[in-house]
């Protein structure tokens, strides 16, 4: 079968389409996939680069087949399971190997998926839809009335915090890089939109001087300080993410000092604990989507050949929709 293989970590000339990969089989606990499409992230650009090399977490090791989010078709069932069966349409995310036309999927990560949500739709939402989902209900624990600030709030999870914050009635500012993407905040639904310029003063204006209740940030080193500064007094800091590198000097006093926060550095795995869970997530993005309160982005369709393009557009910062590799275009 074709794969995306990586058989060292490196650039994106490391990520090699081979056509001669072993089609894989369903093991116990788990199912084979027919893929029908294959959700590209930041996660997949990480991977090739080394950065889970030693994660206990997400323990993806060399070599592997890329991919961390798919959606298709089971096409065979493993030992142990009886909640799938052949024939059903599946998503899944956090379980490496969807940059194939086959993928062995544990179930513990596969949801099912409504036959009104199109397969290129879920593998463009699984991923970011409950990474979005988690961090609004689990760590923030948002509702209406609350106030929140989104860092790099174009970007793909961004977009679908800022829509869900906004759903539960939450009053949203928010940051990103150019004024042209503080406009997509906003079309997105948030309240207000800044560039990175000083965004704690413009943040304690906009609330009275008091500071949001909780900070989504994903870009971590260049905007971290400032996003305690940007915190109400007992506030949370959910850095979920280091696009610009990890601050590698914190102190824990300075969380005191700065009106005794609380941060925390969660994972989607801890919060995917079980089937159920995945499901449940799922199902929540999924009917959001149906219902017309979140819309996911999908910037481009492409196909395997082109993935090397396509991680080094996004490693340029160029991408801001979510990408979607088409794997069987005959699977609807």
């Amino acid at each position: 079968m074709k794969a995306i293989t990586l058989q060292a970590y490196g650039g994106p000339e490391v990520a090699q389409l081979r056509h001669d990969v072993e089609k894989p089989q369903a093991t116990p606990g788990h199912v084979l996939v027919k893929v029908a499409c294959a959700g590209i992230n930041f996660m997949d650009i990480h991977t090739r680069q080394g950065k889970y090399a030693h994660s206990s977490t997400y323990p993806v090791r060399l070599p592997c087949t890329l991919g961390m989010e798919g959606a298709g078709v089971v096409v065979e069932v493993g030992p142990g399971v009886s909640h799938l069966a052949v024939g059903d349409r599946v998503a899944w995310c956090i379980a490496w190997g969807a940059y194939a036309e086959y993928a062995n999927v544990p179930v513990e990560k596969i949801a099912q998926i409504p036959n009104a949500i199109s397969f290129d739709q879920a593998a463009a939402a699984m991923f970011q839809g409950c990474t979005a989902h988690y961090l609004i209900d689990d760590v923030a624990r948002l509702q209406a009335g609350s106030t929140c600030l989104v860092h790099a709030a174009s970007g793909s999870i961004g977009q679908l915090l800022v829509q869900m914050a906004r759903r539960l009635g939450a009053t949203v500012l928010t940051t990103a890089s150019t004024v042209d993407k503080c406009a997509i905040a906003l079309q997105q639904g948030a309240h207000q939109a800044w560039t990175y310029d000083r965004f704690a003063d413009q943040v304690l204006q906009a609330t009275g001087g008091r500071g949001v209740d909780v900070v989504f940030d994903c870009v971590g080193k260049n905007t971290l300080r400032e996003s305690f500064r940007a915190c109400r007094t007992r506030g949370l800091i959910v850095n979920y993410g280091n696009v610009s590198g990890s601050l590698t000097d914190l102190d824990p006093m300075e969380l005191g000092e700065a009106g005794s926060l609380f941060l925390t550095r969660p994972r989607l795995a801890d919060h995917m604990a079980n089937g159920a869970t995945v499901q449940r997530r799922a199902n929540a993005v999924f009917a959001a989507m149906l219902e017309g309160t979140l819309t996911v982005d999908i910037e481009g369709h492409y196909s395997l050949e082109t993935v090397q393009q396509v991680h080094a557009r996004i490693e340029a910062r160029q991408q801001i929709g979510k990408a979607v590799l088409w794997v069987d275009r005959d699977l609807h």
